[in-house]
């Protein structure tokens, strides 16, 4: 049989097989294969701790969670750390690398992606209460691996497509089109390294960039822990330190 009607014949099959599933059963098996909904639903803390790297510069950077929706994410690089965190109402950051070195509210729009992150299940977890809608689009690949693409429309309004490997069902990328500020923005998501915490299946490498584009941060996962103790404090805003009262200037008038 020549090769290209062998190569027809495995995308009509393939065709075929995708038409039969649908979008709810293909984010039932990436929950499924990341560990199942019982393992997930029982963490209730979680952090990760890694390094990020971009133009060739290294930070460490951290993201801790803890149910229902609160989240903390730290950049630290020579002696300065930047934050933003959600404590369940309200955004807030620090921005010292801005020179910024005080807390201060985040505007609805800088907090888009932090909400996301606030999500501690994912988007794709009880996606239907959350008011996310699914649609399955056929299939794909990426980097010569066949997947599924799942097409996430969020309540807000973004959409996520989910690239998920037709064997193993996990991630191997997520397309993000947001509208920022009117204007709509295009970010892509490559996963890999996927390696079992405590019955669950996380990726421990991240490739982040603007759609197309071989410039991409790089995120190398260190640690992962889970269920570890986590103050509600770390989430809450701190108070900006007072000013320094003015020095009193003794003796007599010139």
């Amino acid at each position: 049989m020549r090769y290209w009607l062998v190569s027809l014949l495995a995308v009509v099959c393939f065709n075929l097989h995708a038409s039969s599933q649908t979008a709810e059963e293909l984010v039932n098996k990436n929950i499924e294969a990341k560990g199942g909904m019982d393992k997930i639903k029982a963490i209730k803390t979680w952090r990760m701790t890694g390094q990020l790297i971009v133009g060739g510069i290294t930070a460490t950077s951290g993201q801790e969670n803890m149910r229902p929706n609160l989240v903390r994410e730290t950049i630290s690089l020579q002696g300065m750390t930047a934050v933003q965190a959600y404590d369940g109402s309200t955004g807030w950051q620090i921005q010292p690398f801005g020179g910024r070195k005080d807390p201060e509210l985040m505007g609805e729009d800088d907090m888009r992606d932090l909400l996301i992150d606030s999500d501690f299940d994912g988007p794709l977890v009880d996606y239907k209460q959350k008011g996310h809608t699914a649609e399955l689009m056929g299939h794909d690949s990426v980097e010569g691996t066949d997947c599924y693409k799942v097409k996430l429309t969020l309540k807000n309004g973004d959409v996520r497509i989910y690239f998920l490997d037709a064997d193993s069902f996990l991630e191997l990328k997520v397309e993000t089109q947001s509208n920022i500020r009117g204007t709509v923005q295009y970010t892509e998501m490559f996963y890999g390294d996927y390696e079992q915490v405590s019955g669950i299946y996380y990726s421990f490498a991240f490739e982040q960039g603007q759609k197309g584009s071989p410039d991409r941060v790089k995120f190398t996962v260190d640690k992962i822990e889970i269920n570890i103790p986590l103050a509600d404090a770390l989430f809450t805003m701190p108070a900006a330190p007072s000013a320094k009262p003015e020095a009193k200037v003794s003796g007599g008038a010139l």
